[in-house]
């Protein structure tokens, strides 16, 4: 037994054979018995199979000795068949892998392996449809992966074979090879041949040069213009089609992806290749040189500045600079790809820019300029689009402002940020900026430009690095050169608009001394018209891109470019003839582009066949349902260049005007003679007609920079002879010719001139002669088209052209008065044959004549035709008219016009009341007209008339319902058109409201009015119902409630209606903000903003935007968003005036409003979560009032709320506990602190102690009087637990938000950055739309927050640690008086406050403030109603009234029940921005769970 055992561990301890090579048939033949091909492919791919399965360290080696003989014998490494050398190559490769490290080869038979693999193998791989691929591919892999390939650095002499290994395998990835061009190449082929080349410049001792000149040209691949050079053989003698080089840029090639891994790969051996590759080349060129002029000398490194001698002697030859310039490209590409290699090439670019030869400087300027700024070979992106005939105009907030370049070859980009990676290289470049030769500043100051648009290639720029860049292209824009001044305007004009604003603009604008732009504006005069055409051409163009910010209030783009119009016209005097006609091609091609704005418009014609622009335009170019007018898009254009212009600039605008007439004068009588001259053949009077059309073409040709040019090309106009021509310069010219027929008269008579000199093969100096001409002799600017829209902008004031528009007007009356009196006779000509009649209804288009002829009355009445026919054609207009905006019109006419008017009042009154029936024909008419005379006439108006005015409008108008519902009562929605019963009901509430606006008896209004403001109230509390059965149509509602806030707020423009509207009644106005409907919310807020900037209502208006917290309209937010911040900044430009110190915090003093209103809000409640819901609110107000100066003021008046009571609700009495209002208004003041103090942390600010006490207004605040209550309630804190972690979790939210905003970028989800925990509590707490109808009260219950028992007192430890959260760590402790001390002047703070406007108005350079213009004694004094004013907002109200009905529908996810709140309770998965806050029911919460669970 043991022997045995012995045995059996001899046996297992004998080490077994290694298994070997079963292949045993013969690869080899003799001469003349060769092996036939297919039983030597069945073999050697049986060998290839079975060694592909085998371990190196698994197999007896001596077994492959045999078959790697025969592998390498002649017959088989030159075998015609492809498929025997595809498979010896696979079975030899394997050889290799088995018997590595030492290949059983000798060298020259390695020598015949590779020569056979590189020379059939590597490039058979570019065709994938190969029969035998996949052994293509096998070869590759395993001389990649296996690192065989290396044994090519050991055989002797092998440059060729290493050059030809790069050259194949750039070509095959690069398709210019035998690749099939419907195939494309695996990327593993990529890859692998990415691996192999990479071993191969390990592991060789040194690469042979032209290796090194392979992998560079793969770097120019990238460059277009060297891409002919490299093309495939599948493209035309390798060049590619220029309309598709965008598509093969668009995404990086292969073999340059190849390369630029090669190189990061082996850094430092690439790095003494390409510099020695560089040197080789610069010696070459110096070499050039030097055998040229011998006897040159280097050049100092201080000569590039001070230097002297001849710079251009001693020069490369013409080849030699094509050479260096392809190298200097390729160093661009080679930064941006592999800035690793360039270590040594750098200090060799540096010492170039000390160069003494002038291009080798301007070589290696502009190469360093290029490679700081990121742009590679490709070259430069696209250049920024500034169109100043685009609307809407880029606005600075557009995203596509801010997009970058889709070619990736072209996109900026640097990986290091060169100032950092080489100082003194970057140091060097700067000092450029002295160097003697103005080429190389021409080419520096171009670089620096680019270095600024970039920032560096992405890599970015110090602000103080920045600024000093921007001072020296400032510099340059005063070079002695004219080259450099040129580069520089040239380079300033590349930026984008956004660029030019936020970088160029931050040491000043164009009034500024000193700034970028105003030594812009100074070249402008430059002595060289080629830099003061390039400067006041971007000048314009900037100023015509920027005018939509500046229409918009952006103080920031008015302060810098507001200027640029009156540096422009004042070159005017000037006197140079170049410079006028260039300034009118500026004007009319860049400040007032005669296709600006580029939209479409319907035409009406009038009765005598003209045409009139329409305000009808594309729907592609509607917004939110509003139709484009061009017309008035236009003239606001115009308005606002003259608006800025000073006393200089305003004499050349209005002389340029006046010109046409006299130069129109001088174009008809040239016209005529030359019909008479009729192409140089003439029956009589030769000589004369001659004579006096060569007096003409002299006066014009005095006009022009070339008079012999010009002389020229008019007589060649003349022998023209062409009619049409003639015709069209004559619409220019024709006062009843409107814009429309204007342009494209001038567009159609360039295009027959281009044409005509095109066919005569002559030049395009006759278009360039006769355009200035046109420019000066057409009707553009005082066009018949303008004059409505001059009008409007005279009576609205909007973004305070009210003034100017009156001054265009005195102009065009007094300079060119035939255009007024032309368009204004023709519309009341063609009014009085339009007039309808019972049985005759008048045309469409005469509501806008009407409109026009009403506004021209209104301010020039004298000017009015007042003859019996004109006023009763107004008459049946008013009894008549459709629309009835028609019938308004025509009495407002009447009244303008007629001295008798209160007999016509009478009579009007009359006969709209006798036989009054509901739905007869015309009775819209009626109940406009009655509703004008109720404000215009009252009192003319006898008691019977009045008394069944009032019958008609209440009892057969607005308590009738003749469609009754069928649907449910709280349905609620809009639908456009209105039907014919809702718009009656708005006409009777017109004449109602009218009626109290025009009693002028103080003592009686409020008896008057009362039933009045009950209605409205009613109205805009009950969802515009007013049907007892609750049975008013849903599409009825929304307009019935719009319509009731519209009218509430011309109410309180008086000062004496304002006093009739009670606290309560307010807050109620105040949810139509939150309306379910979006017409509704944007009718009432546009109609609010505007009379809160022509400072017409009082303080507290200014509470209703800060409810579009959770407004889910973007464009709606964001408007108002921007119409807050621009009256905030407004007001806190205001300088306080005597009459009231608190004229500047305006904005300030509402947050004490705010909180009031927010405390009487349907959804108020002071859980946990409708507190931080509600803080949403706050937050808003902060994002858009607060700054580090007035925090403290806000966060006082916050305080102060808390010192006072309740003085809405029924006043308690003076020694009676808080009311729920109070506590109310206590929660709101607690949250508004805690959420102040942390914005405060968030934005680093410091909270100081006011030395004094802002008052409360006492309409809504009443005094605590007892001192201890006072006390008391300061020391409680009343916020329930979790309202502050949750309203910071809110904020932090919203400010994430606000800044991705800011950056242009998609919000990402709450906390991507931070705790998990944090994020969790900030989703929880975000506000979320609840419906009524889904949540039941004992879940309610279950999910309520333990709120502080009120009747507790906290305890002496509770009152510190309360007041201790309540405190800012950064807010000093002072001792309060908390008793409320009453004031009078809080009634009047409203009429103080406009005071100080008005009295501070002219100060203002705010565009949205529309009170800038505005009469002092107009904003206080509002007793009276103002007949003008009120014309102005009836047709406004008639154009928003027309933007409703074309508004888009309500999207359903903002669409509710009117009974159901915008902060509906219910759990949703909408964003919470998302929802819209609406008015709600006025029911308490409590019971509306009630009724939804019941």
């Amino acid at each position: 037994m043991p022997a045995r055992t012995a045995a059996a561990v001899a046996d297992v301890e004998e080490p077994q054979p290694m298994p070997g090579l079963q292949f045993n048939e013969p690869l080899s033949w003799r001469a003349g018995r060769s092996i036939p091909v297919a039983d030597l492919l069945r073999r050697l791919n049986a060998l290839s199979k079975e060694m592909q399965d085998m371990e190196q360290e698994e197999n007896e080696r001596d077994s492959f000795t045999r078959v790697a003989k025969e592998l390498v014998n002649p017959n088989l490494l030159a075998h015609k068949d492809k498929g025997v050398k595809a498979l010896t190559a696979a079975c030899l490769v394997d050889i290799l892998r088995l018997c590595a490290p030492h290949a059983p080869y000798t060298e020259q038979q390695l020598r015949d392996i590779f020569n056979m693999i590189i020379g059939q193998i590597l490039p058979a791989l570019a065709d994938p449809t190969n029969a035998y691929n996949n052994q293509h591919l096998y070869v590759l892999g395993s001389l990649a992966q296996i690192k065989s390939i290396v044994l090519l650095t050991d055989i002797a002499s092998a440059d060729n074979l290493i050059k030809n290994v790069f050259a194949i395998c750039f070509d095959v990835v690069s398709g210019s090879s035998k690749a099939s061009p419907r195939e494309e190449l695996q990327k593993n082929v990529e890859i692998n041949m990415t691996q192999l080349l990479t071993c191969l410049v390990d592991e060789s001792q040194t690469l042979p040069p032209e290796v090194v000149d392979i992998i560079v040209a793969q770097f120019l691949r990238t460059d277009p213009k060297a891409l002919s050079g490299v093309g495939g053989k599948n493209k035309k003698n390798g060049v590619i089609d220029e309309k598709q080089s965008t598509l093969v840029l668009r995404q990086l090639p292969p073999a340059y992806n190849m390369a630029k891994y090669i190189c990061n790969a082996c850094p430092e051996k690439m790095a003494r290749y390409f510099s020695q590759y560089f040197n080789d080349v610069v010696v070459d060129a110096s070499n050039s040189s030097n055998q040229k002029h011998p006897g040159k000398g280097k050049r100092r490194h201080s000569d590039g500045i001070d230097g002297s001698g001849d710079e251009n002697a001693g020069g490369p030859t013409e080849q030699d600079l094509k050479e260096l310039s392809k190298v200097h490209g390729l160093l661009r590409e080679l930064w941006r790809a592999c800035p690793g290699v360039l270590q040594n090439v750098i200090p060799q670019l540096e010492a170039e820019l000390s160069a003494e030869n002038v291009q080798l400087r301007l070589l290696a300027t502009e190469t360093l300029g290029d490679i700081i700024s990121g742009i590679g070979a490709a070259g430069l992106p696209p250049a920024p689009t500034m169109d100043p005939a685009a609307y809407p105009s880029n606005a600075l907030s557009d995203p596509s402002e801010n997009t970058v370049s889709l070619n990736l070859l072209t996109k900026p980009s640097s990986p290091h940020p060169f100032p950092g990676s080489h100082p003194q290289a970057y140091s060097n470049y700067l000092g450029r900026r002295q160097d003697k030769t103005s080429l190389i500043r021409a080419a520096w100051t171009t670089g620096i430009g680019r270095i600024l648009i970039t920032s560096a290639g992405g890599a970015g720029l110090s602000q103080q690095e920045e600024d000093r860049l921007i001072s020296d292209l400032s510099l340059m824009l005063g070079d002695a050169d004219e080259k450099v001044r040129l580069a520089a305007v040239r380079a300033v004009a590349s930026f984008s608009f956004r660029d030019i604003i936020s970088k160029l603009g931050r040491p000043g604008g164009v009034t500024d001394s000193g700034s970028i732009l105003a030594i812009l504006a100074e070249r402008i005069r430059d002595k060289k018209h080629s830099v003061r055409e390039e400067a006041m051409t971007i000048l314009a163009r900037i100023w015509g891109v920027g005018v939509g910010e500046m229409s918009a209030g952006n103080e920031e783009v008015m302060a810098l470019l507001k200027g640029i119009p009156s540096k422009i016209l004042d070159t005017y005097y000037t006197s140079d003839i170049e410079i006028m006609v260039l300034l009118d091609r500026v004007v009319f091609e860049q400040l007032l582009p005669l296709n600006y704005p580029p939209i479409k418009g319907k035409s009406s014609k009038l009765a005598n066949g003209n045409t009139q622009g329409a305000k009808e335009s594309q729907g592609s170019m509607e917004k939110s349902g509003d139709a484009l007018d061009p017309d008035l898009i236009r003239t606001e254009r115009i308005l606002l260049l003259v608006k800025d212009l000073d006393e200089r600039a305003k004499k050349v605008f209005y002389a340029v005007q006046s010109r046409q007439i006299l130069l129109s004068k001088v174009m008809r009588a040239y016209l005529e003679r030359c019909e008479d001259y009729n192409g140089g053949v003439m029956d009589d009077n030769e000589s004369q007609i001659k004579e006096h059309l060569s007096r003409l073409i002299k006066t014009f040709a005095g006009l022009l920079p070339n008079s012999q040019q010009a002389t020229s090309d008019l007589w060649k106009f003349a022998k023209m002879h062409d009619r049409r021509s003639y015709q069209l310069v004559r619409f220019c010219m024709a006062p009843e010719s409107d814009y429309r027929t204007v342009f494209k008269a001038i567009k159609e008579f360039t295009k027959r001139i281009v044409d005509a000199s095109a066919s005569t093969s002559a030049s395009n100096g006759l278009l360039d002669t006769l355009t200035p001409l046109l420019y000066r002799v057409s009707l553009v600017v005082y066009n018949k088209s303008h004059v409505p829209a001059i009008m409007e902008y005279s009576r609205t004031d909007e973004k305070s052209l009210a003034s100017t528009a009156h001054e265009v007007l005195r102009e065009i009356s007094s300079r060119t008065p035939e255009v007024l009196k032309a368009h204004v006779h023709e519309i009341c000509s063609t009014l009085q044959d339009e007039a309808p009649s019972a049985k005759k209804p008048n045309d469409a288009g005469a509501i806008d004549n009407l409109k026009a002829c009403a506004s021209f009355a209104a301010k020039y009445p004298a000017e009015m035709p007042k003859d019996r026919k004109f006023v009763q054609a107004m008459s049946s207009f008013a009894l008549y008219g459709s629309p009835p905006e028609a019938a308004k019109y025509a009495v407002s006419v009447i009244w303008a016009v007629t001295e008798k008017n209160e007999s016509l009042a009478r009579d009007l009154a009359q006969k709209c009341t006798k036989g009054f029936r509901f739905g007869e024909e015309g009775f819209l008419s009626r109940l406009a007209t009655l509703s004008r005379l109720m404000l215009l006439a009252p009192n003319e108006i006898d008691d019977q008339s009045s008394d069944a005015i009032l019958d008609i409008a209440i009892k057969q108008t607005l308590l009738q319902v003749r469609e009754a519902s069928k649907k449910p009562a709280d349905d609620y929605e809009w639908s456009s058109p209105a039907d014919v019963e809702v718009q009656a009901k708005c006409w009777a509430l017109k004449i109602l409201v009218n009626r109290i606006r025009s009693h002028t008896d103080v003592g009686t209004l409020a008896d008057v009015a009362a039933p009045v403001y009950k209605l409205l109230s009613t109205l805009i509390e009950q969802q515009g119902e007013i049907s007892q059965t609750k049975n008013t149509p849903p599409t009825h509602k929304p307009r019935l409630r719009l319509l009731a806030a519209r009218l509430y707020l011309k109410l309180c423009t008086s000062r004496s209606h304002d006093a009739l509207l009670t606290p309560s009644a307010f807050h109620a106005l105040t949810t139509v903000a939150q309306d379910p409907v979006k017409q509704v919310r944007a009718g009432f807020l546009q109609r609010l903003k505007k009379y809160l900037n022509l400072q017409r209502l009082p303080q507290r208006f200014y509470t209703i935007p800060f409810l579009l917290a959770f407004e889910p309209s973007d464009a709606l937010r964001s408007e108002t968003i921007t119409w807050i911040k621009s009256r905030a900044t407004s007001f806190a430009n205001m300088k306080p005036t005597s009459s009231s110190t608190r004229a500047n915090i305006v904005m300030e003093s509402v947050f004490a409003r705010l909180l009031s209103v927010l405390s009487h809000h349907p959804d108020y409640s002071d859980e946990a979560e409708d507190l931080i819901d509600f803080s949403r609110y706050i937050i808003f107000y902060l994002q858009n009032v607060a700054t580090p100066d007035n925090v403290s003021l806000i966060y006082h008046i916050a305080q102060r709320v808390k010192q006072c009571r309740d003085a809405v609700s029924s006043p308690p009495a003076p020694d009676a506990p808080p009311t729920e209002a109070d506590d109310r208004l206590y929660h709101l003041s607690d949250l508004a602190q805690v959420i102040i103090r942390k914005y405060e942390d968030m934005h680093n600010w410091t909270i100081q102690t006011l030395p004094g006490k802002i008052r409360l207004p006492t309409s809504i605040f009443s005094e605590i009087k007892s001192h201890a209550e006072a006390q008391r309630i300061a020391e409680h804190h009343y916020l329930p637990e979790g309202v502050e972690a949750g309203a910071g979790d809110v904020l932090r939210a919203t400010m994430r938000a606000s800044r991705a905003a800011q950056h242009g970028k998609k919000r990402k989800s709450e906390g991507g950055d931070v705790d998990s925990r944090e994020t969790k509590k900030a989703k929880s707490n975000l506000p979320i739309r609840r419906a009524t109808a889904t949540t039941s009260t004992a879940k309610k219950a279950a999910t309520k927050v333990a709120k502080t028992p009120k009747s507790k007192k906290p305890k002496k430890d509770e009152k510190q640690a309360s007041a201790e959260r309540r405190r800012s760590g950064r807010v000093k402790e002072v001792e309060k008086n908390y008793v409320e001390r009453d004031s009078d002047e809080d009634d009047e703070e409203m009429e103080t406050v406009g005071a100080a406007v008005a009295a501070d108005a002219d100060d203002s350079d705010d565009p949205e403030d529309g009170g800038a213009e505005e009469d002092m004694n107009a904003s206080v004094d509002r007793e009276s109603p103002d007949v003008g004013d009120d014309a102005q907002e009836e047709e406004a109200e008639a154009e928003e009234q027309g933007a409703e009905e074309q508004e888009v529908e309500e999207e359903p996810a903002t669409r509710t029940s009117p009974k159901t709140t915008a902060r509906g309770k219910k759990k949703s998965t909408a964003s919470p921005q998302a929802k819209a806050k609406s008015p709600g029911s006025t029911k308490s919460r409590a019971t509306r769970s009630r009724a939804a669970a019941a």
